[in-house]
């Protein structure tokens, strides 16, 4: 039997003892960590998923095969993507948005914009005020207007693009399944939520029973289409009305507040389900339409202009919930009517705009997967 010793002489461990593992200068009690990961199996799965975090953090980091020993005494990993949604997101999400809200000194407004411009590509001269100094915090920085030439709203064209970003996804939908990015999908249904009570509705659904594609479907001869929009930090970040439509109810989905850029997209399958979300719900001149506002990290306030009642990434709140509002009353039939080109709403930062709508068949996209894109130019039309 041998020893292998350090430097001071003390004993690191004995190779040729059949209960140590090694590898590299790591050593690895055999019986010692059965017995603990005896004892981890037996905790409560909260207690278990913090107490296998460092583990984990260092099987990630680590050179590959560092702990690869671990594997033959029963430890597995925690996947990436599990890892991913411990992040609290929602909690650094409000701390980031306090911190926007701090007012910064004169003197100091202009380089940290600066830096924010420069590392994500934003054109101030676009801006209705160019002046750095004028923005107070990083909030009103976040949400700065643009000067009314700077983005003319097309007008031969049924649907205009809501927002400045980049085309993930577009098309029809089919076998209520839609694209996030290409070749990952979500539930229609898992992202609308059920469908809203007939009676809430100014049209009726077309069957009572059957798909839920079905149920959006109004018309006869109509299909279901989707437009998928990525909004970087660098775009600017209020949406607008992307036709003439009339908005009848708003659901929120409280939730998680992930990433939503493409790779992300690509990396979680339902991100968009999972992710706090506004959908809001109406009809246009051929049926159905809808427009989903996803929250997405730093991005947990979102507003809509029109709807004082929002209130977005709550400190608490129930994982699957959601609440509704209708804005059809007694006094208003219709609900709240919505102007192609009309500010409609704002995020913090960036996120994805998703809109959702039936249309006759000949409705053709004017767009290619990946392109830039930015509000008022056309997405599509008969």
């Amino acid at each position: 039997m041998r020893s292998t010793r350090s430097e001071n002489g003390r004993s690191w461990a004995w190779r040729s003892h059949p209960n140590l593992l090694v590898t590299g200068r790591l050593y690895f009690p055999q019986l010692a960590l059965r017995r603990r990961l005896g004892q981890l199996s037996c905790m409560s799965k909260p207690a278990l998923r913090l107490r296998s975090w460092p583990l984990t953090v260092l099987y990630y980091l680590l050179p590959l095969g560092a702990l690869r020993p671990l594997s033959r005494v029963g430890w597995r990993p925690v996947s990436r993507v599990a890892l991913y949604k411990s992040v609290p997101t929602r909690l650094l999400s409000r701390a980031w948005g306090r911190l926007n809200q701090v007012e910064l000194p004169h003197w100091l407004r202009r380089p940290v914009y600066s830096l924010y411009i420069w590392t994500f590509g934003v054109n101030m001269k676009e801006a209705a005020v160019e002046d750095l100094h004028h923005y107070r915090n990083l909030s009103e920085f976040f949400r700065r207007k643009l000067k009314p030439q700077a983005r003319p709203v097309c007008g031969l064209h049924s649907v205009i693009s809501p927002s400045d970003g980049k085309i993930l996804n577009f098309g029809q939908v089919k076998n209520c399944e839609v694209e996030q990015v290409k070749g990952v999908t979500y539930s229609l249904e898992s992202f609308l939520g059920p469908r809203i009570p007939t009676e809430d509705l100014p049209f009726s659904p077309a069957t009572s029973c059957g798909s839920f594609r079905s149920q959006l479907v109004t018309r006869e001869g109509n299909e279901l289409y989707h437009c998928v929009i990525y909004l970087a930090p660098g775009d600017y970040h209020c949406f607008h009305s992307p036709t003439d439509w009339t908005v009848s109810h708003r659901r929120h989905f409280p939730g998680s507040l992930m990433s939503v850029n493409p790779g992300m997209a690509r990396w979680i399958k339902e991100l968009f389900c999972h992710n706090e979300r506004v959908v809001l719900t109406g009809d246009w001149k051929h049926g159905f339409f809808s427009l989903t506002a996803v929250g997405a990290t730093n991005v947990g306030s979102i507003r809509i202009y029109f709807d004082q009642d929002l209130h977005t990434n709550s400190p608490r709140y129930s994982k699957g919930s959601y609440n509704d509002f209708s804005f059809v009353t007694h006094t208003n039939k219709e609900g709240i009517p919505m102007r192609k080109g009309e500010h409609l709403g704002e995020f913090n930062l960036g996120s994805t705009i998703v809109l959702i709508f039936e249309a006759p068949k000949d409705f053709n996209f004017k767009l290619k997967a990946g392109q830039k894109i930015r509000f008022g130019e056309a997405l599509g039309s008969l």
